[in-house]
């Protein structure tokens, strides 16, 4: 088993950043793929960022492309998503999940196994 704790999320005004991190414990050695999803009210789970287990390939979802950064830090067992630029539509709860697949990427979500709890972002205008 995985566990997923995210942290950093807040309320931001248009135009600001937030650093979100998830720190991952457990069985640690079946994670490949790690990502970032969000969920607006009301909105479908969204698939957010997407990085490989050595971090040499990342996805990002059209609307994010230029403003978010999506990194692991190995060592310590942690995902960050670095978010600048930062809109009213990207408020939303966002969640870290991870993959044991095989993929390099993964973009199905049904390939993730393990997911956090969530952190909320709200950016005002």
């Amino acid at each position: 088993q995985v566990q997923l704790v995210e942290s950093g999320g807040g309320l931001v005004q248009a135009g600001g950043s937030l650093r979100l991190s998830c720190a991952a414990s457990g069985s640690i050695f079946s994670i490949n793929a790690m990502g970032w999803y969000r969920q607006a009210p009301g909105k479908e789970r969204e698939l957010v960022a997407v990085i490989s287990r050595g971090g040499g390939s990342t996805y990002y979802v059209d609307s994010v492309k230029g403003r978010f950064t999506i990194s692991r830090d190995n060592a310590k067992n942690t995902l960050y998503l670095q978010m600048n630029s930062l809109k009213p539509d990207d408020t939303a709860m966002y969640y870290c999940a991870a993959s044991s697949s095989k993929q390099s990427i993964v973009v199905v979500t049904t390939l993730y196994d393990y997911w956090g709890q969530g952190t909320q972002v709200t950016v005002s205008s």
